[in-house]
């Protein structure tokens, strides 16, 4: 039985994805079929795909449709499988595993029956911890700490610094909110049960917004820092001109979806004209819309 089904959505990033498909071929003691998403990449990546790692699964879209719709992409012929593999793992294609990060994972995740999500520690390039892999959500209170840059100037409060945790050893094994989409492995019964990614957001906010619908269902978010993980962080998102838009509308989306309707108006009015202050007029015109549905919503129900 296949133990792991692995998801890599790729943009531009062929020699990255290559070194990541490289560590993933030297991981043992598991069962794990990859699937590398491609979104119209202009690099020659998926000829590379197909040309060296023909055991690979390529979904070679058409168009870049984002990280979301990527994902789904593979997700749907994921779970389509008879049966589908435990677990997913989402991964990003700037990552590179040790041998054995695949199997503790999964051992940690045996000895986490209660746990729905879990991710490593993910270290930059330059040896530094990738903040955002162990992380709050980013509630209106958490938001204005940041804003106001409590959370810089008091890195170990645990009520200013919340959303990055940085009041927590780097080295403990924690319960959290959410981990990143960099590497992000779950478990497949959360996922049936809550469905796939939300394809309203285009890059950033689907894996928190992922992280909070299974946790709504009781399941639970380890960050694990016993699997270490390299991170070449934003190795994608540079290549995208809409990167910095499409934060700042995944901030909106995240804030309108989860949080919104519980806002008293005044606070609600000072992050909107906030986060339309920050993502210009392009992100105030979308604000004059409705919200559309997510076209996955009803895929699937526990």
């Amino acid at each position: 039985m296949t133990d792991l089904a692995i998801v890599i959505v790729n943009y531009n990033t062929r020699e990255r994805l290559r070194d990541c498909l490289r560590s993933l071929e030297a991981n043992r003691g598991v069962s794990f079929l990859t699937f590398v998403v491609d979104n119209n990449s202009s690099d020659g990546s998926a000829a590379m795909v197909r040309a060296e790692f023909p055991r690979v699964h390529l979904i070679a879209s058409p168009i870049n449709g984002g990280y979301s719709y990527a994902n789904n992409l593979a997700l749907r012929q994921i779970l389509a499988l008879d049966p589908p593999p435990p677990f997913v793992l989402l991964l990003n294609p700037d990552t590179v595993l040790p041998p054995d990060a695949l199997a503790r994972m999964l051992d940690f995740f045996a000895a986490h029956p209660e746990a729905g999500i879990a991710g490593p520690k993910l270290v930059m390039e330059n040896g530094k911890l990738d903040k955002a892999c162990r992380r709050s959500f980013p509630s209106p209170e958490l938001s204005i700490y940041h804003v106001l840059g409590l959370d810089a100037r008091f890195p170990k409060s645990r009520r200013f610094a919340r959303y990055e945790m940085t009041f927590c050893d780097e080295n403990e094994m924690i319960e959290v909110d959410s981990v990143v989409g960099a590497f992000m492995m779950i478990r497949t019964q959360a996922l049936q049960q809550v469905g796939l990614l939300d394809e309203a957001f285009f890059m950033y906010g689907e894996d928190l917004d992922l992280a909070m619908r299974i946790k709504r269902r009781g399941w639970k978010v380890y960050y694990n820092p016993a699997v270490q993980v390299i991170h070449y962080k934003r190795e994608a998102s540079r290549h995208s001109p809409r990167a910095a838009y499409e934060f700042w509308r995944a901030a909106y989306i995240f804030y309108r979806k989860h949080y919104a309707d519980t806002t008293a108006l005044p606070l609600r009015v000072i992050i909107t004209l906030g986060l339309a202050w920050k993502g210009g007029w392009k992100l105030v015109q979308e604000m004059m819309r409705p919200l559309p549905p997510s076209p996955n919503a009803a895929e699937m129900h526990g």
